[in-house]
């Protein structure tokens, strides 16, 4: 394990706007990782790059010196000036042996996460890996390694409420939309074309038959959006002329005030008076209290969906005790396993040394008193050497797990 090693850059000491430049795209991670893997001597490597976190796991006997680290991140040839790489080397976190397990342990179960128990982290790095195995940096010990983050992961997802409940404002929109009992085709007016509204949106694209009308200040940014949603985009300034009612209101916009007042709603409205739906998700509101006032209204806003948010994220918090009880518990059954495969690896030659022992003996050394037996007691001398041979392969291989596994990792190293 003492040569398991992690290079990570992380959210908690590199800002997100200053991360994207330890990113290193697809196209030039084989070319990176080969000069890095060749030039450092370093046996198994992958990386994994996401929003909020650039890392590095490899294997090998390497201490993560100053030095090391200094050199290891300048064989990868970022493109940042020299002065930025060293500011880069001052918020390295840096974990080696059972650290390391622990830390690719919690990372994968997203305890270490921007957002706990987002289990997007766990896809991310299997792919991670993925592109490293078939590219070959990766090797036997880093496979056991990964099989075991994603055993451990399951785990945690399965046995406690980590993941359970949504903490994102959309999320937490979208359920309780689903909560209400929805027209058929139902059509859907969105005013504003805003991440908010775009991480909303995908929601809605599993619901082809939903007729979708966006209105944004931008109109260019209203078609990106009404096209992944094959819906029609209008500039804001023209939405009093909107004629088509509509089932349900979305709207988030950066305006400081309110943009849908009484007769702006009633003009949305063309006269229909069945009970509409509503999500504003704006901080301030886009909806004035005048039109909850007045009108038949389902009011999904913003401020009631962050008090769920932040529910669900202390109950998250709170299933941490459980989740570490079932990484400490992978780490107790993953040591053993790596002893055992390091002695199968060590091992593997000695049933072809035996079988040369045994061909050597009755070919060379004892060819003449072999000829001079009988076939009958040529055949029992077979069956006598096939049967030692099967015995001296077995006998040591396990005599050697056996010691091996019952020897504390202190004394080994």
């Amino acid at each position: 394990m003492k040569n398991l090693k992690v290079l990570a850059f992380t959210h908690k000491h590199v800002e997100l706007k200053d991360l994207g430049n330890l990113v290193i795209c697809n196209e030039d991670l084989e070319s990176r990782l080969i000069n890095l893997k060749h030039s450092l001597d370093i046996p198994e490597i992958f990386y994994i790059g996401t929003c909020n976190r650039v890392e590095f796991v490899f294997y090998g006997a390497h201490e993560l010196t100053h030095e090391f680290i200094a050199d290891f991140m300048g064989k990868l040839n970022f493109c940042v000036p020299q002065e930025r790489l060293q500011c880069y080397l001052g918020q390295v976190n840096k974990y080696e042996g059972m650290d390391a397990l622990n830390h690719l342990l919690r990372m994968s179960c997203s305890l270490e996460s921007l957002v706990v128990g987002e289990k997007e982290i766990l896809a991310q790095v299997r792919r991670a890996y993925d592109r490293c195995r078939e590219a070959g940096f990766t090797g036997d010990f880093l496979r056991l390694m990964m099989d075991r983050l994603v055993k451990t992961a399951k785990e945690v997802y399965t046995y406690t409420k980590i993941s359970r409940n949504p903490i994102s404002v959309v999320s937490l929109a979208y359920r309780k939309l689903r909560e209400l009992k929805l027209v058929e085709n139902p059509r859907i007016v969105i005013i504003g074309s805003g991440e908010t509204n775009q991480n909303l949106a995908k929601y809605f694209q599993k619901n082809q038959k939903a007729k979708f009308v966006i209105f944004n200040r931008t109109l260019e940014n209203a078609k990106a959006l009404a096209e992944e949603l094959n819906a029609e985009a209008y500039p804001l300034a023209d939405i009093d002329q909107y004629k088509e009612g509509f089932d349900i209101l979305i709207t988030c916009t950066g305006a400081p005030t309110s943009i849908i007042d009484n007769t702006l709603y009633q003009s949305l409205l063309n006269g229909e008076t069945d009970k509409k739906i509503i999500i504003d998700l704006a901080v301030p509101n886009d909806v004035d209290a005048e039109v909850l006032k007045n009108n038949l209204i389902h009011y999904i806003e913003v401020s009631s969906l962050q008090a769920i948010a932040e529910k669900n994220i202390q109950e998250r918090y709170n299933e941490l005790e459980s989740a570490e009880k079932i990484i400490q518990d992978n780490i107790q059954e993953f040591l053993p396993l790596i002893k055992q495969r390091r002695v199968e690896v060590a091992m593997r030659e000695v049933p072809e040394k035996i079988k040369e022992i045994k061909s050597f003996a009755l070919n060379e050394v004892f060819a003449q008193e072999v000829q001079a037996l009988t076939p009958e007691a040529r055949e029992v001398l077979e069956k006598v050497i096939n049967y030692m041979e099967k015995k001296y392969i077995k006998v040591p291989m396990v005599m050697a797990k056996e010691i091996l596994v019952k020897t504390p990792e202190t004394e080994k190293n």
